[in-house]
């Protein structure tokens, strides 16, 4: 199968499903077609709750190694983590809740999308890894994201143990998911969930959306430092190398 982003609406529920064939990966390409999804049903009239999901066992692996491979200057190293601070910033941005489904593990940037999630139902095969470190780099990006759902001791632990899987449970005990079941419930559990929000007013619901998320104006600025930090780590010789070994 090919990479895809793609979104469907029925009964006033927005679904956005992407694929990777690696790992759900996202290369900066779908990082843009994601941004605009979202903003596709944030305007959409018939839309009242978002779902994001992904397709296979694992949710998503966080940034393309491939991509980051062939990143050579400042410019476009900053301009690819600016596809993660993008997507984080039009959820944030966004007037519609945004649910998450969690079917399998997630990493990295993966788990900066679960965060930016207004709500995340998962199941307990979704364990989480922050690994950036192990490459020279960091969850610059997504560490806002992240420390609002976890708080900054979880944050500093998950980073920090950058080769350990946290399991579901720990992920769901420190606040990233706020429903935890096991994987045959999980589809049902998503549809009684977002079918009950979407009965609810849009209006107070948009309300609610500006009020979970006060406080954050600053991300807008904030990220995008944030991803010229990455982009300047990813150049070195520590982090290529680093690269180079995982791919292998």
């Amino acid at each position: 199968m090919t990479a895809f982003v793609k979104q469907e609406v029925k009964n006033n529920i927005g679904y956005i499903t992407f694929f990777h064939p690696a790992g759900n990966s996202f290369p900066s390409a779908q990082l843009k077609e994601l941004v605009k999804t979202i903003q596709d049903l944030d305007a959409n009239e018939n839309v009242i709750i978002i779902v994001l999901q992904s397709e296979g066992t694992t949710f998503c692996a966080g940034a393309s190694f491939d991509e980051l491979l062939q990143i050579d200057n400042l410019t476009d190293g900053k301009q690819f983590f600016t596809g993660f601070a993008n997507v984080i910033n039009a959820m944030r941005n966004c007037s519609k809740l945004i649910v998450g489904k969690v079917q399998g593990k997630a990493v990295g940037g993966g788990v900066g999308i679960i965060a930016a999630c207004d709500y995340a139902i998962a199941t307990t095969k979704a364990d989480i890894k922050l690994s950036e470190l192990t490459i020279g780099i960091g969850p610059f990006v997504i560490e806002p994201a992240v420390s609002r759902k976890i708080g900054h001791t979880a944050m500093g632990e998950l980073t920090l143990s950058g080769n350990e899987w946290k399991s579901a449970t720990w992920a769901f005990e420190k606040g990233l998911f706020a429903k935890l079941v096991q994987p045959e419930d999980l589809d049902s559990e998503l549809e009684k969930f977002a079918s009950q929000l979407a009965t609810y007013n849009p209006e107070a619901l948009t309300e609610m959306k500006q009020v979970l998320w006060q406080n954050t104006a600053h991300w807008s600025p904030l990220l995008y430092e944030r991803a010229e930090i990455s982009g300047k780590l990813v150049l070195s010789a520590f982090t290529k190398k680093a690269l180079e070994g995982f791919k292998k």
